[in-house]
Protein backbone atom coordinates (compact mmCIF):
# COMPACT_ATOMS: atom_id res chain seq x y z
CA UNK A 1 0.00 0.00 0.00
CA UNK A 2 1.31 3.28 -1.10
CA UNK A 3 1.76 5.72 2.28
CA UNK A 4 1.83 9.57 2.67
CA UNK A 5 5.65 10.05 3.18
CA UNK A 6 6.21 13.58 3.41
CA UNK A 7 4.00 16.65 3.11
CA UNK A 8 5.39 20.11 2.34
CA UNK A 9 3.83 23.49 1.95
CA UNK A 10 4.62 26.41 -0.42
CA UNK A 11 3.34 30.02 -0.69
CA UNK A 12 3.28 31.86 -3.26
CA UNK A 13 2.17 35.58 -4.37
CA UNK A 14 0.45 35.59 -8.10
CA UNK A 15 0.00 38.63 -9.43
CA UNK A 16 -2.91 39.58 -11.06
CA UNK A 17 -2.71 40.52 -15.37
CA UNK A 18 -4.31 43.59 -15.90
CA UNK A 19 -5.58 44.16 -12.16
CA UNK A 20 -6.87 44.94 -10.08
CA UNK A 21 -9.99 42.09 -10.05
CA UNK A 22 -12.52 44.04 -8.49
CA UNK A 23 -15.97 42.86 -7.43
CA UNK A 24 -18.63 44.25 -5.14
CA UNK A 25 -17.01 43.79 -2.07
CA UNK A 26 -13.42 42.72 -2.65
CA UNK A 27 -10.46 44.93 -4.93
CA UNK A 28 -7.21 42.53 -5.58
CA UNK A 29 -3.73 43.20 -7.22
CA UNK A 30 -2.31 39.75 -6.31
CA UNK A 31 -3.75 36.29 -4.88
CA UNK A 32 -1.46 34.77 -2.30
CA UNK A 33 -2.14 30.47 -3.17
CA UNK A 34 -0.69 27.89 -1.06
CA UNK A 35 1.13 24.65 -2.69
CA UNK A 36 0.72 21.34 -1.02
CA UNK A 37 3.56 18.64 -1.99
CA UNK A 38 3.29 15.39 -1.08
CA UNK A 39 5.63 12.51 -1.38
CA UNK A 40 4.57 8.72 -1.09
CA UNK A 41 7.07 6.02 0.24
CA UNK A 42 7.38 4.77 -3.61
CA UNK A 43 8.54 8.14 -4.43
CA UNK A 44 5.84 9.28 -6.30
CA UNK A 45 4.98 13.40 -6.09
CA UNK A 46 1.68 14.47 -6.53
CA UNK A 47 0.40 18.57 -6.08
CA UNK A 48 -2.51 20.11 -4.38
CA UNK A 49 -3.70 23.93 -4.35
CA UNK A 50 -6.12 26.57 -3.13
CA UNK A 51 -5.90 30.37 -3.43
CA UNK A 52 -8.66 32.12 -1.45
CA UNK A 53 -9.97 35.49 -3.11
CA UNK A 54 -8.70 37.30 -0.40
CA UNK A 55 -10.20 37.71 3.23
CA UNK A 56 -13.54 38.88 2.67
CA UNK A 57 -14.61 36.88 -0.54
CA UNK A 58 -15.49 33.54 1.78
CA UNK A 59 -15.10 32.26 5.08
CA UNK A 60 -11.66 31.62 4.00
CA UNK A 61 -7.83 33.57 3.75
CA UNK A 62 -4.40 32.41 2.95
CA UNK A 63 -2.79 32.45 6.49
CA UNK A 64 -5.50 30.15 7.37
CA UNK A 65 -5.20 28.16 4.59
CA UNK A 66 -1.69 27.45 5.68
CA UNK A 67 -2.69 26.97 9.43
CA UNK A 68 -5.12 24.59 8.98
CA UNK A 69 -2.86 22.06 6.61
CA UNK A 70 -0.40 22.52 9.35
CA UNK A 71 -3.25 21.41 11.92
CA UNK A 72 -3.77 18.34 10.22
CA UNK A 73 -0.61 17.43 8.36
CA UNK A 74 1.36 15.73 11.24
CA UNK A 75 -1.58 13.41 11.46
CA UNK A 76 -1.72 11.97 8.02
CA UNK A 77 1.56 10.93 7.43
CA UNK A 78 1.67 7.23 7.08
CA UNK A 79 -1.99 7.53 5.28
CA UNK A 80 -2.92 5.69 2.35
CA UNK A 81 -1.58 8.29 0.06
CA UNK A 82 -4.02 6.23 -2.60
CA UNK A 83 -7.12 6.70 -1.08
CA UNK A 84 -8.05 10.23 -0.98
CA UNK A 85 -11.99 9.28 0.35
CA UNK A 86 -10.29 7.75 3.19
CA UNK A 87 -7.98 10.71 4.35
CA UNK A 88 -10.78 13.16 3.78
CA UNK A 89 -12.35 11.24 6.38
CA UNK A 90 -9.66 11.16 8.66
CA UNK A 91 -9.23 15.29 7.94
CA UNK A 92 -12.60 15.82 8.57
CA UNK A 93 -11.95 13.80 12.54
CA UNK A 94 -8.80 16.06 12.87
CA UNK A 95 -10.38 19.86 12.62
CA UNK A 96 -13.97 20.82 11.99
CA UNK A 97 -15.02 22.80 8.58
CA UNK A 98 -12.15 24.57 6.98
CA UNK A 99 -13.40 22.64 3.47
CA UNK A 100 -10.70 24.68 1.12
CA UNK A 101 -8.04 23.59 3.30
CA UNK A 102 -8.29 19.97 2.92
CA UNK A 103 -9.16 20.42 -0.77
CA UNK A 104 -5.23 20.85 -1.25
CA UNK A 105 -4.48 17.95 0.33
CA UNK A 106 -6.98 15.99 -1.20
CA UNK A 107 -6.49 17.17 -4.51
CA UNK A 108 -2.42 16.23 -4.47
CA UNK A 109 -3.79 12.78 -2.83
CA UNK A 110 -5.55 12.82 -6.57
CA UNK A 111 -3.32 13.18 -8.25
CA UNK A 112 -1.00 10.90 -6.45
CA UNK A 113 -3.47 8.03 -7.63
CA UNK A 114 -3.59 9.12 -10.93
CA UNK A 115 0.61 8.67 -10.93
CA UNK A 116 0.04 5.43 -8.82
CA UNK A 117 -2.44 3.53 -11.61
CA UNK A 118 -1.34 5.38 -15.03
CA UNK A 119 -4.37 6.79 -15.40
CA UNK A 120 -5.96 10.39 -15.50
CA UNK A 121 -7.34 11.96 -12.80
CA UNK A 122 -11.12 12.78 -14.79
CA UNK A 123 -10.94 9.09 -15.64
CA UNK A 124 -10.78 7.70 -11.75
CA UNK A 125 -13.67 10.13 -11.03
CA UNK A 126 -15.60 8.02 -13.56
CA UNK A 127 -14.66 9.25 -16.99
CA UNK A 128 -13.81 12.27 -19.29
CA UNK A 129 -17.26 12.95 -21.39
CA UNK A 130 -15.39 15.51 -23.43
CA UNK A 131 -11.62 16.71 -23.72
CA UNK A 132 -12.39 20.08 -24.68
CA UNK A 133 -14.39 22.72 -22.22
CA UNK A 134 -16.26 25.52 -23.06
CA UNK A 135 -14.80 28.83 -21.06
CA UNK A 136 -16.03 31.67 -19.57
CA UNK A 137 -14.91 34.89 -18.90
CA UNK A 138 -15.36 36.98 -16.08
CA UNK A 139 -15.15 41.07 -15.90
CA UNK A 140 -14.87 43.60 -12.76
CA UNK A 141 -16.34 46.34 -12.00
CA UNK A 142 -16.40 48.55 -14.27
CA UNK A 143 -18.17 51.94 -16.14
CA UNK A 144 -20.46 51.03 -18.90
CA UNK A 145 -17.96 51.50 -21.49
CA UNK A 146 -14.86 49.62 -20.20
CA UNK A 147 -17.20 46.83 -19.54
CA UNK A 148 -18.91 46.81 -22.99
CA UNK A 149 -15.51 46.99 -24.61
CA UNK A 150 -13.95 43.81 -22.59
CA UNK A 151 -17.18 41.83 -23.08
CA UNK A 152 -16.85 42.61 -26.98
CA UNK A 153 -13.11 42.24 -26.71
CA UNK A 154 -13.57 38.60 -25.14
CA UNK A 155 -16.41 37.32 -27.68
CA UNK A 156 -14.09 37.61 -30.33
CA UNK A 157 -11.34 35.74 -28.37
CA UNK A 158 -14.09 32.94 -28.50
CA UNK A 159 -15.42 32.80 -24.72
CA UNK A 160 -18.47 31.36 -24.98
CA UNK A 161 -20.15 32.81 -21.50
CA UNK A 162 -19.55 36.28 -19.76
CA UNK A 163 -19.95 37.10 -16.62
CA UNK A 164 -19.78 40.92 -15.73
CA UNK A 165 -19.73 42.28 -12.04
CA UNK A 166 -22.18 44.57 -10.49
CA UNK A 167 -22.99 45.30 -7.47
CA UNK A 168 -21.62 47.27 -4.24
CA UNK A 169 -22.79 51.12 -6.14
CA UNK A 170 -25.10 52.77 -7.11
CA UNK A 171 -27.92 50.26 -9.07
CA UNK A 172 -28.76 52.53 -11.54
CA UNK A 173 -24.87 51.99 -12.89
CA UNK A 174 -25.64 48.69 -12.67
CA UNK A 175 -28.65 48.57 -15.20
CA UNK A 176 -26.44 50.51 -17.60
CA UNK A 177 -23.25 48.40 -17.70
CA UNK A 178 -25.91 45.66 -18.40
CA UNK A 179 -27.63 47.10 -20.91
CA UNK A 180 -24.27 48.10 -22.38
CA UNK A 181 -22.97 44.90 -22.26
CA UNK A 182 -26.00 43.69 -23.77
CA UNK A 183 -25.53 45.71 -26.84
CA UNK A 184 -22.41 44.13 -27.55
CA UNK A 185 -23.29 41.00 -26.80
CA UNK A 186 -26.46 39.83 -28.47
CA UNK A 187 -26.69 36.51 -27.64
CA UNK A 188 -23.33 35.64 -29.03
CA UNK A 189 -22.57 34.52 -25.64
CA UNK A 190 -24.29 33.87 -22.77
CA UNK A 191 -24.53 36.80 -20.16
CA UNK A 192 -24.12 36.71 -16.39
CA UNK A 193 -24.77 39.18 -13.88
CA UNK A 194 -22.56 38.57 -10.48
CA UNK A 195 -22.78 41.15 -7.71
CA UNK A 196 -20.79 38.24 -5.48
CA UNK A 197 -23.52 38.61 -2.94
CA UNK A 198 -23.10 42.13 -2.82
CA UNK A 199 -26.98 43.55 -3.70
CA UNK A 200 -29.97 44.41 -1.34
CA UNK A 201 -32.96 42.71 -2.38
CA UNK A 202 -34.53 45.57 -3.58
CA UNK A 203 -31.53 46.34 -5.54
CA UNK A 204 -31.47 42.86 -6.96
CA UNK A 205 -35.36 43.06 -7.86
CA UNK A 206 -34.54 46.59 -9.32
CA UNK A 207 -31.79 45.48 -11.96
CA UNK A 208 -33.88 42.57 -12.76
CA UNK A 209 -36.73 44.05 -13.78
CA UNK A 210 -35.36 47.03 -15.15
CA UNK A 211 -33.40 44.78 -17.85
CA UNK A 212 -36.71 42.32 -18.06
CA UNK A 213 -36.20 42.61 -21.96
CA UNK A 214 -32.31 41.42 -21.74
CA UNK A 215 -31.70 37.60 -21.41
CA UNK A 216 -28.89 37.35 -18.36
CA UNK A 217 -28.58 35.13 -15.66
CA UNK A 218 -27.91 36.30 -11.82
CA UNK A 219 -25.72 34.94 -9.97
CA UNK A 220 -26.01 35.20 -6.22
CA UNK A 221 -27.45 38.22 -5.94
CA UNK A 222 -27.89 38.44 -2.15
CA UNK A 223 -25.56 37.81 1.16
CA UNK A 224 -27.53 34.33 2.06
CA UNK A 225 -30.12 31.55 0.45
CA UNK A 226 -32.61 33.34 2.60
CA UNK A 227 -32.53 37.08 1.50
CA UNK A 228 -32.61 35.29 -2.25
CA UNK A 229 -35.44 33.34 -1.15
CA UNK A 230 -37.73 36.40 0.07
CA UNK A 231 -37.01 37.55 -3.96
CA UNK A 232 -37.28 34.79 -5.88
CA UNK A 233 -40.59 35.08 -6.80
CA UNK A 234 -40.21 38.63 -8.06
CA UNK A 235 -37.12 37.93 -10.08
CA UNK A 236 -37.61 37.56 -13.76
CA UNK A 237 -34.09 35.92 -14.52
CA UNK A 238 -32.90 32.67 -13.60
CA UNK A 239 -30.65 32.54 -10.92
CA UNK A 240 -27.57 31.05 -9.88
CA UNK A 241 -26.13 30.01 -6.41
CA UNK A 242 -22.45 30.40 -5.78
CA UNK A 243 -21.20 31.59 -3.03
CA UNK A 244 -23.63 29.94 -0.76
CA UNK A 245 -22.95 26.66 -1.70
CA UNK A 246 -19.96 25.91 0.84
CA UNK A 247 -20.82 22.15 1.28
CA UNK A 248 -23.03 19.57 -0.19
CA UNK A 249 -25.72 20.04 2.36
CA UNK A 250 -25.92 23.46 1.22
CA UNK A 251 -26.67 22.25 -2.34
CA UNK A 252 -29.19 20.09 -1.08
CA UNK A 253 -31.00 22.95 0.73
CA UNK A 254 -30.69 24.84 -2.08
CA UNK A 255 -32.67 22.62 -3.85
CA UNK A 256 -34.97 21.63 -1.93
CA UNK A 257 -35.75 25.28 -0.69
CA UNK A 258 -36.23 25.95 -4.94
CA UNK A 259 -33.97 29.35 -4.84
CA UNK A 260 -31.71 28.75 -7.89
CA UNK A 261 -32.10 27.23 -11.60
CA UNK A 262 -28.08 26.37 -11.29
CA UNK A 263 -25.52 26.48 -9.69
CA UNK A 264 -21.26 28.14 -9.40
CA UNK A 265 -19.22 25.38 -8.20
CA UNK A 266 -15.83 26.05 -6.95
CA UNK A 267 -13.33 23.12 -6.56
CA UNK A 268 -11.72 24.01 -3.27
CA UNK A 269 -14.82 25.86 -1.69
CA UNK A 270 -16.36 22.47 -2.02
CA UNK A 271 -13.37 20.38 -0.08
CA UNK A 272 -11.85 19.45 -3.34
CA UNK A 273 -12.58 16.55 -6.03
CA UNK A 274 -13.38 13.90 -3.27
CA UNK A 275 -16.41 16.02 -2.29
CA UNK A 276 -16.80 17.48 -5.97
CA UNK A 277 -17.92 14.09 -7.12
CA UNK A 278 -20.80 14.00 -5.08
CA UNK A 279 -21.75 17.61 -5.71
CA UNK A 280 -21.87 16.79 -9.30
CA UNK A 281 -23.44 13.85 -8.81
CA UNK A 282 -26.30 15.30 -6.49
CA UNK A 283 -26.73 18.21 -9.08
CA UNK A 284 -27.23 15.69 -12.05
CA UNK A 285 -29.89 14.19 -10.47
CA UNK A 286 -31.84 17.15 -10.29
CA UNK A 287 -30.99 18.05 -13.90
CA UNK A 288 -29.15 21.64 -12.80
CA UNK A 289 -26.69 23.23 -14.77
CA UNK A 290 -23.08 24.11 -13.48
CA UNK A 291 -20.22 25.56 -13.81
CA UNK A 292 -17.01 24.18 -12.48
CA UNK A 293 -14.15 26.49 -11.46
CA UNK A 294 -12.41 27.69 -8.29
CA UNK A 295 -12.23 31.47 -6.27
CA UNK A 296 -8.32 31.58 -7.80
CA UNK A 297 -5.01 29.45 -8.26
CA UNK A 298 -2.29 28.57 -10.69
CA UNK A 299 -1.79 25.71 -12.78
CA UNK A 300 -2.47 22.79 -10.27
CA UNK A 301 -6.19 23.85 -9.05
CA UNK A 302 -6.66 25.02 -12.76
CA UNK A 303 -6.39 21.14 -13.89
CA UNK A 304 -7.91 20.00 -11.31
CA UNK A 305 -11.08 22.37 -12.11
CA UNK A 306 -10.42 20.64 -15.28
CA UNK A 307 -10.62 17.04 -14.72
CA UNK A 308 -13.62 17.28 -12.72
CA UNK A 309 -15.82 19.37 -15.24
CA UNK A 310 -14.70 16.34 -18.05
CA UNK A 311 -16.67 14.11 -16.09
CA UNK A 312 -19.94 16.41 -15.87
CA UNK A 313 -22.37 15.75 -18.23
CA UNK A 314 -22.34 18.13 -21.11
CA UNK A 315 -25.41 19.28 -21.00
CA UNK A 316 -25.18 20.73 -17.58
CA UNK A 317 -22.29 22.02 -17.85
CA UNK A 318 -22.47 25.56 -18.03
CA UNK A 319 -18.74 26.42 -19.07
CA UNK A 320 -15.78 26.32 -16.93
CA UNK A 321 -13.22 29.27 -15.49
CA UNK A 322 -9.96 28.63 -13.99
CA UNK A 323 -7.73 32.00 -13.49
CA UNK A 324 -4.57 30.50 -16.21
CA UNK A 325 -5.24 33.78 -18.18
CA UNK A 326 -5.38 35.98 -15.00
CA UNK A 327 -1.97 35.05 -13.76
CA UNK A 328 1.91 35.80 -15.30
CA UNK A 329 3.91 33.07 -14.69
CA UNK A 330 2.86 28.66 -15.50
CA UNK A 331 4.35 26.38 -12.54
CA UNK A 332 4.39 23.98 -15.79
CA UNK A 333 6.33 26.04 -18.36
CA UNK A 334 4.93 23.08 -20.77
CA UNK A 335 1.11 22.21 -19.58
CA UNK A 336 0.40 25.47 -18.21
CA UNK A 337 -3.41 25.76 -18.57
CA UNK A 338 -4.42 28.65 -20.54
CA UNK A 339 -7.76 28.89 -22.85
CA UNK A 340 -7.68 28.77 -26.84
CA UNK A 341 -10.16 29.57 -29.30
CA UNK A 342 -12.57 29.75 -26.42
CA UNK A 343 -11.83 26.16 -25.19
CA UNK A 344 -9.60 24.54 -22.59
CA UNK A 345 -7.93 20.98 -23.27
CA UNK A 346 -7.84 18.41 -20.45
CA UNK A 347 -4.37 17.61 -19.27
CA UNK A 348 -3.33 14.49 -21.33
CA UNK A 349 -0.64 13.21 -18.54
CA UNK A 350 -1.06 10.93 -15.84
CA UNK A 351 -2.40 12.41 -12.41
CA UNK A 352 -3.26 16.23 -13.12
CA UNK A 353 -0.97 16.08 -16.28
CA UNK A 354 0.53 19.30 -14.31
CA UNK A 355 4.44 18.72 -13.42
CA UNK A 356 5.28 21.91 -11.50
CA UNK A 357 8.91 23.26 -11.79
CA UNK A 358 10.14 23.83 -8.26
CA UNK A 359 11.70 27.03 -8.85
CA UNK A 360 8.38 28.15 -9.49
CA UNK A 361 5.83 26.87 -6.81
CA UNK A 362 7.29 30.18 -4.04
CA UNK A 363 9.05 29.48 -0.83
CA UNK A 364 8.23 26.71 1.35
CA UNK A 365 7.15 27.29 4.42
CA UNK A 366 6.91 23.94 6.59
CA UNK A 367 7.45 20.58 6.01
CA UNK A 368 6.14 17.17 8.01
CA UNK A 369 7.62 13.37 7.64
Amino acid sequence: MMRIQNIQLFTKALPIVGGPYTMSRVTLNEITTTIVRIESDTGLVGWGEVAPLGPTYQPAHALGAVAAIKEMAPHLIGAPAHQPLTVMRLMNGLLEGHNYAKAAIDIALWDLTGKHYGARVCDLLGGAEQNRLPAYYAVGIGAPDEVAKIVSDKIDMGYKRIQIKVGGRNVATDIDVVRAAWDVCKGRASLVADPNRGMLAAQAKALSLACADIPFSFEQPCNTMDEIASIRSQIVHPIIVDESTESLHDVLRAIEMGICDGFGFKVTRLGGLTNMMAVRDVAASRAMPHTVEDSWGGDIVSAAILHLAATVEPRLLDCVWTAGNYIEEHYDPENGIKMKDGYFDVPTGVGLGINPSEDRIGRMVASFD
